[in-house]
């Protein structure tokens, strides 16, 4: 099964074993034409044991390997053929226990435990992880205080989940559309785009019907997600508690209900709020009904794009509360909001805090 890097490739099978995101990685895999039932045969024992390691690890102590060995030193990987191709098969085990947030602890461990390897590589290594993504990123003039240029938009995109205020693009040093940054930020950076593509392909690797084998072993990470993350199926009540709403999602919502003008950013923001508390696509749709702008079809979509119903299948999350408060959507801010910084923490706590029996419902069911 040993295989060797075509001559164009700019990674070497250990940079694939320990950044099997990449987009070589798949190449490299591609030839194999790997099969689901594949890995439940003798011979890939070894490999399916590797990927059960790697997401039990995920889901204990958000890592896939050790960074140092037993000896104190750095950690070096032995067999790099069984490293690769366990992550596609670890991938398979984790989409197989179809639980979101089990998807998104592999996704952080895995994005986490790349971000430590990378902080001890070179700035070119780091730009040559940054262009696998598309980044629009060069390298500044060896004098500056500053290693690294990135466009603007792409540092949006990857800063706008980032609570400390750093990473407010005014705290930020900007000129004619790119940002400044050291390694070490890039690299920061770079954890919230790995996590998001993994997140993409936990999604995409879904087969439906997975043999009892690789049913057996999801059922087993379920277990080991409950023993030690608690509750692993929702992160909010059952039911749409309205009065646990923030001020602002309230303000928007009660905008949406009267046919009132929103902003893309206050459509934005209300939608995917609603959807991830719970809010089926459906009625999220109905809500923005009597628009005057309104199309069925398209709203539809778009709603079921942020749900993550349709595109990539990834659900998008509410923005944060600088966010909102930059694009003026933040308003009438009370004590709690003063303590937290996402709507949803905000929701969360209060819809904790209401009494079981007395919530006002805006629905009474979620689309899970």
């Amino acid at each position: 099964m040993t295989r060797n890097l075509s001559s164009e490739s700019v990674f070497t099978k250990n940079d694939l074993a320990k950044y099997p995101f990449l987009k070589e990685t798949a190449r490299y895999l591609s030839p194999l034409d790997l099969q689901i039932e594949d890995f439940i045969t003798p011979s890939m024992s070894p490999i399916l044991d590797c990927a059960m390691e790697r997401a039990t690890s995920a889901i204990i102590s958000l890592t896939v390997r050790p960074l140092i060995n037993e000896q104190g030193n750095k950690y070096v990987i032995k067999d790099i053929e069984k490293e690769i191709i366990s992550f596609p098969v670890a991938l398979m085990l984790v989409s197989a226990t179809e639980n979101s947030l089990i998807k998104k602890r592999y996704a952080l461990a895995e994005a986490k435990q790349a971000t430590s390897e990378l902080n001890s590589e070179s700035k070119d290594f780091v730009y040559k992880i940054a262009l696998d993504f598309g980044w629009r990123i060069t390298f500044t003039p060896t004098d500056s205080t500053f290693e690294f240029a990135l466009h603007f938009s792409d540092f949006l995109q990857n800063a706008s989940h980032l609570h400390d205020v750093k990473w407010k693009l005014v705290n930020s040093k900007l000129s004619e559309g790119k940002v400044y940054l050291n390694k070490r930020d890039v690299v920061r950076l770079l954890q919230e785009e790995i996590k998001r593509r993994i997140e993409k392909r936990l999604v995409t690797v879904s087969v439906g019907k997975y043999p009892s084998e690789i049913s057996e072993l999801a059922d087993k990470l379920k277990v080991i997600a409950s023993e030690n993350i608690g509750q692993t199926e929702t992160e909010f009540p059952k039911v749409v508690v309205q009065e646990a709403f923030p001020p602002c999602i309230n303000m928007l919502y009660a905008a949406a209900s009267k046919n009132h003008h929103l902003s893309h950013m206050g459509r934005f923001a209300l939608t995917s709020f609603l959807v991830n508390i719970g809010m089926s696509p459906e009625s999220v749709t109905e809500l923005f009904r009597s628009f005057s702008d309104y199309n069925e079809r398209l709203t539809r979509y778009q709603v079921e794009h942020i749900a993550g119903a349709r595109g990539s299948g990834t659900k998008y999350t509410c923005p944060q509360c600088s966010i909102l408060q930059t694009h003026n959507v933040c308003k009438n801010r009370d004590d709690l909001c003063k303590r937290i910084y996402h709507p949803l923490k905000y929701y969360k706590i209060k819809s904790e805090m209401a009494q079981p029996n007395t919530p006002e419902k805006t629905e009474t069911t979620t689309n899970e």
